[in-house]
């Protein structure tokens, strides 16, 4: 059940990987993935033993995929982090996974700096025999995958070598029967995420279908036209955002055969767009982090039912269920039973929020729901977690971030509703007595601790915050207010 087998079981001069990240294309064999892993996994072996945590910090190439199918290969376990973060989120996710050791590349090093030591892939590798894959269960740990913080720190989801077998068959639907001849997958989203990594890049690599490897510092229309026909992509994963910059373009994309999305939803509008821009119904799938790809449509099996996300994937029991954790017809909570194939194992080193995650046998989403016949329709959000471009942006980590400021007294942050981004990231800020602090200063300093996605880009400053009691920010009222200058200033 190891995971780098399941990826790279397939014929020695087959392709793997469509490598776009310079000018020219280079197409990376089975055979060439082997070696790129093998030699990898022979300098871990010498320093990492099984159940260690090892950082990944590089973007789409094919050394991103040979450094997690390494890691997998010796039994320890990968940590996915984001060439976005600055300083503070990856401290964050460095000092709570323990890891010690960061696969990375020239640029990751300079990030990294002194919280970890760091290997350059391209130059780590040793010569030698193969080494056998470590012996594991579909429960062994395999990769530790971090959320985005929406009450706290974020959360790091600890998933066993299943999670792999868990998300082919919703990449299979959610793509019209993913496998056709000449099929060939791409995402926009960084392999950083479990989207990109387990969405495309893995599920991919284990069926055979070529992926297209394509570092883009920045999504645009023209960008993604050009890795689609250099590399000759026929499936692809787009976020919502992607799409609605594509449509706000004005973009055509000829020659794909399946497109798919998930995140949140969308609507009928663009649905039709899709048909008429890339010549293809774009197909809704759902999931998060913790469990994914448990809901999909799919055109080659049904037509979808307007305003739902689909059915649930065959292996996953996915219901609409209640305060008590019954099943109930009407709006509920979306659940999925516990023990499905893409479930995490735990949260990591967090019993406590681990328990809070179930409802007696019943994963809970934090999200709202109803079930009509064998659709699930999303209703919304049930935490107020922020989806901005398609990332999924903790408040509290933002707001942790500004308490950090010196002028900076209170600060409460929420997702103002956009047009482009589905959201902002709003701080609604209170200053200390007698400093005059500015919103850009504010957002410059966010910028260089976070991710780049997470800074706030409107800051408002008021003398005091709503608050409870107990004294904490009341974000349902800062979101009503966020929500009213929307409509003030209108769609």
């Amino acid at each position: 059940m190891n995971m780098a087998a399941q990826c790279l079981d397939h014929p020695a001069d087959q392709v793997a990987i469509i490598d776009l990240t310079g000018a020219a294309r280079r197409d990376v064999t089975y055979d060439n993935l082997r070696a790129m892993t093998g030699g990898l996994a022979r300098a871990l072996a010498a320093e990492v033993r099984p159940g260690d945590r090892v950082g990944v910090l590089l973007s789409q190439s094919p050394w991103c995929a040979a450094a997690h199918l390494a890691i997998w290969s010796i039994g320890a376990i990968s940590v996915p982090l984001f060439k976005l973060f600055k300083h503070d989120a990856l401290a964050t996710r460095i000092g709570d996974s323990g890891l010690s050791l960061v696969l990375t590349d020239a640029e990751g090093t300079a990030m990294v700096g002194d919280l970890a030591t760091c290997w350059d892939v391209a130059t780590a590798g040793r010569p030698g025999p193969p080494l056998p894959m470590a012996a594991v269960t579909p429960e062994t740990p395999a990769v530790l995958i971090y959320t985005s913080g929406t009450t706290g720190k974020p959360k790091g989801a600890l998933h066993g070598h299943a999670v792999l077998a868990g998300h082919i068959p919703g990449v299979v639907l959610s793509l019209d029967e993913l496998g056709h001849p000449g099929d060939c997958l791409w995402t926009p989203a960084d392999w950083a995420w479990i989207g990109g990594l387990f969405d495309v890049l893995m599920p991919g690599l284990a069926l055979g279908i070529p992926v297209a490897a394509a570092r883009a510092d920045k999504f645009t229309p023209d960008t993604c036209a050009d890795i689609i026909a250099r590399g000759r992509v026929r499936n692809v994963f787009f976020p919502p955002t992607a799409l609605r910059m594509l449509k706000a373009d004005g973009a055509r994309i000829d020659g794909l055969r399946s497109v798919a999305s998930g995140g949140e939803p969308l609507g009928a509008e663009m649905l039709a767009w899709g048909r008429t821009a890339l010549g293809v119904t774009i197909k809704e799938f759902y999931g998060q982090t913790e469990c994914n790809m448990v809901v999909s449509s799919c055109g080659a099996r049904f037509d979808a039912k307007p305003g739902c996300m689909g059915k649930p994937v065959p292996g996953f029991d996915v219901a609409v269920i209640d305060a008590r954790g019954h099943v109930t017809d009407g709006e509920g909570d979306i659940a999925i039973r516990r023990g499905a194939p893409s479930m995490m194992l735990e949260y990591w080193q967090n019993p406590a929020a681990t328990a809070d995650k179930f409802r007696g046998d019943w994963l809970l989403t934090g999200d709202r729901g109803q079930q009509e016949g064998a659709f699930v329709r999303f209703v919304g959000r049930n935490d107020d977690v922020i989806t901005s471009a398609g990332y999924r942006i903790g408040p509290a980590e933002v707001e942790d971030c500004l308490l950090t400021h010196p002028d900076v007294a209170t600060v409460g942050v929420v997702g103002k509703p956009d047009p482009l981004r589905t959201q902002i990231v709003k701080a609604y800020v209170v200053r200390k007595p007698g400093v005059q602090v500015e919103a850009a200063a504010l957002q410059d300093y966010v910028k260089a601790r976070l991710a780049s996605y997470s800074y706030p880009r409107e800051i408002e400053f008021l003398d005091a915050l709503p608050m409870t009691v107990t004294g904490k920010v009341i974000r349902k009222e800062l979101k009503a207010r966020a929500a009213a200058e929307r409509s003030a200033h209108g769609p």
